[in-house]
């Protein structure tokens, strides 16, 4: 690390960055202080390779769990998934394409896919690539000498060989594209994993980044009706604005399902979508269930106490319970192509309504952890 990294406070001046500057990078030390600007050379590239100016990096909930120490990962590291750049440098003589096999060329408006998998693996055969057995994952990957500019939370990222890669249609704006790396390919991978939902009654636990994005998604895939719930009233509104049929304010004296069976004369939901990770949430999500329903898993990505389930029940009533866990590349494709159709017709671009310089990450972060804004953006080639 010490080749390649020299290290300064932030109390010292941003420099202006252009080609033939250093690279900058704000990286997760692991210890005091916890961030830390950083220059560092200009990669060259081997075969494969992409180097990438980041015009756009949304802070997502697993960046800021980390930076606040809820939620570990190997340091030093540079934070941040979510992100979209333009090509600044190719391998001069291997040739780079896109997940549609068009040809990658310098100055395209791209993203990629937050891991990159081996494709040879046990895991990877089965078709199951984000269980590589030697994943390589961007915003969570230990900075090395071979490559130190793995995040977004930089002026650039440098991507590996094997890397796929997505260009960017030109009617997206920055701060809607940039979280269909994370966030929205694992929406549709959550809804790949449920099956066809025309004329089925959906139920989304959670009004997050997630449960919204999950609720326009349903309602363009011809579900019947689309209930959204959470604690929070002003999501709880937003999810109206974002195609649900019904909401559902959560309150403590108000059992969930007692809710749900009430709007459903009973019966009960076809497909449950929990995004919040919260036992007691998604033990009254079960609850609302119909016979032959499916609850598909999204949230429940940290440390929490475990499920109270009825194996009877769920025999008896035929139920199926199944978990995702990031997505496959065919899930970002499907997401960009869903933000592209219908960014007008549900208000994204009122989701990522707050931007920071790279250089007033701290203020980033303050502003995701008020829980304020679905998302807070950090661009690079802002100046403050």
């Amino acid at each position: 690390m010490e080749s390649a990294i020299h290290s300064i406070g932030f109390s010292d001046n941003i420099i202006d960055i252009v080609m033939s500057d250093p690279c900058v990078s704000i990286i997760l030390t692991g210890e005091e202080p916890a961030l830390q600007r950083t220059e560092v050379k200009r990669p060259q590239l081997q075969p494969g390779e992409v180097l990438v100016e980041i015009l756009c990096c949304t802070i997502c909930g697993s960046d800021l769990h980390t930076y606040e120490g809820t939620r570990s990962t190997p340091c030093p590291t540079i934070l941040g998934h979510e992100m979209v750049g333009r090509v600044v440098d190719l391998h001069p003589e291997y040739p780079t394409v896109d997940f549609l096999n068009r040809p990658v060329k310098i100055g395209d408006r791209i993203t990629w896919s937050v891991a990159v998998a081996c494709q040879k693996c046990e895991y990877c055969r089965r078709g199951l690539t984000q269980k590589c057995t030697s994943l390589f994952k961007y915003g969570h990957q230990k900075l090395t000498d071979k490559n130190y500019l793995s995040g977004g939370l930089a002026s650039h990222c440098h991507l590996v060989k094997g890397t796929t890669i997505f260009k960017v249609p030109a009617s997206l704006p920055d701060q809607i594209a940039s979280p269909a790396n994370c966030a929205t390919a694992t929406v549709m991978a959550a809804f790949r994993l449920a099956g066809d939902i025309q004329d089925r009654s959906v139920l989304i636990l959670g009004a997050g980044m997630l449960g919204i994005t999950a609720t326009a998604v349903a309602q363009t895939k011809g579900a019947a009706s689309v209930i959204v719930t959470d604690i929070d009233p002003q999501r709880v509104q937003r999810g109206l604005e974002f195609g649900a049929t019904h909401s559902i304010l959560v309150k403590k004296d108000e059992p969930l399902h007692s809710e749900v069976l009430h709007l459903t004369q009973g019966r009960g939901v076809d497909i449950v979508f929990d995004m919040t990770g919260v036992p007691e949430v998604i033990e009254s999500g079960l609850e609302t269930l119909d016979i032959g329903g499916t609850m598909i898993l999204v949230g429940s990505v940290y440390p929490a106490r475990p499920l109270q389930v009825s194996a009877e029940q769920i025999v008896r009533r035929l139920l199926k319970i199944e978990g995702i866990h990031n997505y496959v590349d065919l899930d970002l494709a499907n997401a960009l192509n869903f933000l592209e159709r219908y960014q007008h017709t549900y208000p994204f671009q009122k989701l990522c309504d707050q931007s920071f310089s790279l250089e007033e990450v701290l203020q980033a972060f303050e502003a995701s952890g008020e829980h304020r804004s679905y998302r807070v953006a950090v661009l690079p080639q802002q100046k403050s």
